[in-house]
């Protein structure tokens, strides 16, 4: 304080206003510059950001309606990343610049920023190694919000992406956050297109030809339904017999449809199918068991008499008796 007291009683005020007067004629040219070229640079980001969605969008509207939600999905979360990334380093420079002006040695700044960086990286792996993730996460387009995604174990609908979180929804509304750079495996189940795999048993003794031929007729009545025909990618395929158990065969049998589209595709092919059967004939397996003595034999016909009441009392006294006078 006393430095500056002395300052100001040796200072004239003629004096700082004259300097002050010296610096605004030389740095304040060079403010506006700065300013007028960070705006300059925001608008220039704003301007390819809107590039690369209309460049976007127009390769969209080339593809079917499968490429339109996938690029979509895709540039949205990309824009959102290219945006935000752009305006942290104008700001930055700008800052810098502007430092530099007003007469702020910027060369230590530089250094104690990048000295503190390094410490909150040291300090902070966890959270760098979460955004390093996050960033390609976003960056290879692995999973975007509105997929359906099994983290870990842990399906649900993908509801945001960020850098350092992924956010899941289950079909029983619970929110699941998992971090980006904890994520040990992820599958997507609706990348591109999805698929429903149906192993269908009947029974041993049914015609597996006769089988496949029903499995057809009824995934193709499905294809041609106008309710169902737009969300099914391919003509659905009866793959054959899968396998064998101890009551049944397994066919196999798959229809591709489009992303997140193929529970509901599922589920109407086995109403569909089950009625099918029902009206061919064809026996699915049960828990009951069946005996035959060869095929020649006709089956057996088991007659099962309960004893009435009375009866069975007395045999009980009787019983009774015999156990007292022994």
């Amino acid at each position: 304080m006393p430095q500056i007291d002395s300052w100001l009683n040796s200072t004239s005020w003629q004096e700082v206003a004259r300097r002050t007067a010296e610096w605004a004629i030389h740095a304040l040219p060079a403010v506006l510059l700065i300013l007028v070229l960070a705006l300059v640079l925001l608008k220039a980001l704003r301007f390819l950001c809107r590039r690369m969605e209309v460049s976007l969008m127009r390769r969209a509207r080339c593809g079917d309606a499968k490429t339109v939600r996938e690029i979509e999905k895709h540039s949205e979360a990309l824009l959102h990343l290219f945006r935000t990334s752009g305006r942290v380093v104008i700001g930055i420079t700008v800052s810098l610049l502007l430092l530099g002006q007003i007469g702020v040695d910027v060369a230590p700044l530089l250094v104690a920023v990048g000295v503190a960086g390094l410490t909150v990286g040291l300090g902070a792996q966890e959270l760098v190694r979460d955004v390093i993730s996050g960033f390609f996460l976003l960056l290879e387009s692995h999973v975007r919000v509105g997929d359906v995604v099994i983290v870990d174990g842990t399906g649900g609908l993908v509801e945001h992406i960020g850098l350092r979180t992924l956010t899941l929804r289950d079909e029983s509304g619970v929110v699941h956050i998992f971090q980006n750079g904890k994520i040990g495996s992820l599958a997507n189940t609706t990348r591109e297109w999805s698929a429903m795999v149906f192993d269908v048993g009947v029974a041993t003794r049914e015609d597996v030809d006769k089988v496949m031929r029903v499995m057809r007729e009824v995934a193709h009545e499905l294809e041609e339904d106008r309710r169902y025909k737009a969300n099914i990618v391919e003509p659905p395929e009866v793959l054959g017999v899968e396998s064998f158990d101890d009551r049944a065969v397994i066919v196999r049998a798959r229809i591709k449809t489009q992303p997140a589209e193929q529970w509901q595709i599922g589920r109407e092919y086995r109403r569909r199918l089950k009625k099918a059967f029902d009206a061919h004939g064809i026996e699915m397996p049960s828990p009951h068991r069946r005996l035959s003595w060869g095929e020649a034999s006709p089956p057996v016909k088991v007659n099962v008499r309960a004893s009435s009441g009375v009866s069975d009392r007395a045999n009980g006294a009787r019983m009774d008796e015999a156990g007292v006078q022994a």
